[in-house]
């Protein structure tokens, strides 16, 4: 069961539509939330939808920050859906597709953020612990919004001893403060704030003057199809 309109805050409505890259009118984004809600009763409620929708995302990609594509369609949420791993941006695109597709409104958040658990590797590809244009997305139930990612699969989590990400429908889903270990995990920076479509060309554009080797990287991992970058974000490695 969709949202009315009614019940919606005014500011929340334009995001219920589908966009170039937030595509929930696509046929592999609804395959997706079927597959998805498949084990839900027929009467759930739309906060039980939220709650299994993130959690798909969340673990049904791994995430991984090599998996960076350099053409801005790949971006689109019809291709996200068959991804078997990719990192916070094409995650929350497809998870803003997801809920679109089913009456939620959800838009598109961006955050630069400071990791202070980064791999040596990555470290020393991107030159910095900064994260631009982290990607969330918020989403209303009702007349609440709430801040999400679903970033990090819980096997990822666990391997890196940080607290997993979790949306039980009533509060925020953000990255954690501290580890388990309560080390500086996540640190947020800096707001881009809200956008009813991915904003690629702009993003891309940030990306590759803020992290030149990386991008060079990324061409030559696309190129030769090269995935032994690090083992901490394989499908079977360790941090």
């Amino acid at each position: 069961m969709s949202q009315s309109f009614e019940d919606l805050p005014q500011e929340a409505e334009r995001y219920v539509m589908p966009s170039h890259y937030v595509e929930s009118d696509s046929l592999e984004v609804q395959e997706f939330v079927t597959s998805a809600l498949r084990d839900l009763p027929v009467d759930a409620s739309i906060r039980d939808k939220a709650i299994r929708l993130f959690e798909a995302v969340r673990d049904d990609i791994r995430y991984d920050p090599y998996c960076f594509a350099l053409d801005k369609e790949a971006y689109r949420a019809s291709r996200i859906a068959g991804a078997e791993a990719t990192f916070c941006v094409p995650k929350a695109i497809l998870l803003a597709a997801c809920l679109r597709a089913v009456g939620i409104p959800a838009a598109l958040g961006f955050a630069d953020v400071r990791n202070h658990l980064n791999t040596p590797k990555l470290q020393e590809l991107m030159g910095t612990d900064l994260f631009i244009y982290h990607g969330y997305v918020q989403l209303w139930l009702g007349d609440e919004s709430y801040k999400v990612t679903p970033a990090f699969n819980m096997e990822l989590c666990q391997r890196f001893g940080v607290k997993p990400l979790v949306f039980d429908g009533y509060h925020d889903a953000l990255f954690h403060e501290f580890d388990e270990q309560n080390h500086r995990h996540m640190e947020y920076v800096n707001d881009r704030g809200l956008y009813f479509d991915a904003p690629m060309e702009e993003f891309l554009v940030a990306f590759k003057e803020t992290y030149p080797k990386l991008e060079e990287f990324n061409r030559m991992r696309i190129s030769k199809d090269y995935s032994g970058y690090d083992s901490g974000f394989s499908k079977e490695g360790s941090p």
